[in-house]
């Protein structure tokens, strides 16, 4: 089964698919068409989840609600941004990048100081560049070479162990494996004193660690979120999640293991 991730060419879930799936994958334009080309059955999904500078990527928190898949594994990949162009430094007069890219590189934008243009993705930035003439980009390093841009400046991004973490998602959770994590949405649909803490409680007193909770809008009206949490993996995870499914309203996304990423072989 061939793997869908977030093109075009020269992206870092691009980068990764090739790096981890070889040939096996397909590029497609956005997240949404990934979890929906996951519904149809014949592929399974890479999206990027969130980013130790950035924070969650909203797409694909909202496709995890709204479509029913599975997340089957995570992958975490070290990002670096380069400064690219075909102009002299002392002679950019605007600069382009995705949104998340701008978040990691702020320090760099702001020494820069020149208008910032957001593109859908590192790739659309390097073509930007290729028809704009005094321009730079932020972009990967596979997009520096696909678009055989000259990088000015390396790892750019304001941490340098700046990462995101992937994961892989399909319509069938794993029912084996050597589990490291689950993660669960909990969609309370409800307001009222203490109600977070006592469905995290729960947690608490099956020592279960939880290693991220973010909140999300349920697109029911302000003021009405979904709550995305990882846990670690523990035989007391099943009659947790069973214990909670009586208190709320929760979508169980599976346990899973980590995928190691080879090294660089562009």
């Amino acid at each position: 089964m061939s793997v869908l991730a977030l093109g075009p060419e020269g992206t870092f879930s691009h980068e990764l698919a090739y790096r981890v799936f070889g040939q096996d994958y397909k590029l497609v334009p956005t997240i949404h068409q990934i979890f929906t080309g996951v519904e149809e059955g014949l592929h399974q999904g890479l999206i990027p989840l969130e980013n130790s500078e950035a924070g969650g990527v909203g797409p694909s928190l909202d496709g995890l609600l709204r479509h029913p898949v599975y997340i089957t594994a995570e992958l975490f990949m070290p990002i670096h941004h380069y400064l690219v162009s075909f102009s002299q430094p002392d002679s950019i007069d605007v600069l382009y990048a995705h949104p998340q890219t701008h978040e990691q590189c702020s320090l760099l934008i702001e020494e820069l100081a020149v208008p910032v243009i957001h593109t859908p993705s590192n790739a659309a930035s390097a073509k930007e560049v290729a028809a704009s003439p005094g321009s730079a980009a932020l972009v990967s390093m596979m997009a520096a070479r696909i678009y055989d841009i000259p990088i000015l400046r390396e790892c750019v991004e304001n941490n340098p162990r700046n990462i995101t973490r992937f994961v892989t998602v399909s319509l069938s959770q794993k029912e084996k494996g050597d589990f490291k994590k689950c993660s669960i949405l909990i969609d309370p649909q409800e307001d009222r004193a203490g109600l977070l803490h006592s469905l995290l409680s729960v947690f608490a007193e099956n020592d279960i660690n939880l290693t991220r909770i973010e909140s999300r809008p349920s697109k029911r009206g302000i003021g009405s979120y979904v709550f995305f949490i990882d846990l670690e993996h523990t035989t007391a995870v099943k009659d947790t999640i069973k214990r909670l499914e009586k208190m709320t309203r929760v979508k169980n996304l599976g346990c899973y293991d980590e995928i190691e990423v080879p090294e660089w072989r562009l």
